[in-house]
Order: C-alpha cells, then sequence, then structure tokens
C-alpha cells in the first residue's frame, strides 16, 4: 500500500512536522523535524493531526524544561555546502553577473525550491 508523506507547513513554537496517510491503519502518523530523537504524533483527521502536533511540541518543551534541558532550537541559519571547484566558480560568477554576492544567489535559490515542499509518494513494502 502507498502512505502519502507531507509537511506540516504552518510551525507551532518554531517547530514542524512532517506526517504520512496509513490507509491500511486509516490515520495519519507524524513526527516532528529538526530535532534529536523522535518524537511521533497521530490522528485520524487533518485537524487532528494538527491538534496532536501541538501536543507532541508542547509535551517536548516540558520535558526538557522538567530535566533542565536544552531544547533543540530550530535551526541556526548557517549551513556548510560542499561541491566542485569547478560549481563553486560557475556559481560565483553568475552570482557577479547578476551583481550579488554568493551567499545572496544561493539564499534566492534555496528560497525558491524551499517556497512550496515537495509532497512525496512513500512506499511501503507490504509484510
Amino acid at each position: 500500500m502507498t502512505m502519502q508523506a507531507f509537511f506540516i507547513t504552518a510551525p507551532y513554537q518554531g517547530y514542524h512536522g512532517r506526517a504520512e496517510y496509513d490507509p491500511d491503519d486509516d490515520l495519519f502518523q507524524g513526527e516532528l523535524l529538526g530535532i534529536r530523537g523522535v518524537i511521533t504524533f497521530v490522528g485520524k483527521t487533518p485537524r487532528e493531526l494538527q491538534k496532536a502536533f501541538q501536543e507532541s511540541v508542547d509535551d517536548y518543551l516540558a520535558w526538557c524544561r522538567q530535566r533542565g534541558k536544552e531544547p533543540n532550537k530550530p535551526f541556526s541559519g548557517t549551513f556548510l555546502v560542499r561541491t566542485t571547484p569547478e560549481l563553486h566558480r560557475r556559481l560565483s560568477t553568475v552570482a557577479e553577473a547578476h551583481g550579488k554576492s554568493l551567499n545572496t544567489l544561493a539564499v534566492e535559490c534555496l528560497e525558491a525550491v524551499a517556497a512550496e515542499p515537495p509532497r512525496r509518494k512513500v512506499r511501503r513494502s507490504a509484510g
């Protein structure tokens, strides 16, 4: 059976989730993104799923407070990209030709890609 994966795009307290609909169980199963560990949530309807997502974020933050641990925060905004020297040169040339820094060009391209989270089908093996 094929499960449909999708992102919960409305962040809650800075956190996002990813969920799949499982037709065999007739429910949505999801997990928080961007944290260490696995925090899951389920719901029979999209509304239940959204509520369970928010409750999972609240539970995670409460768990961290109770243990005196710093919760994994949403991302800092800095990451390193490795590429070939040739691609690096070509991208720098394109950025310069447009009067932009390489960083600005990269951010604009990444924003275009991230503007709409991908919807993809996840195949689940039988058995």
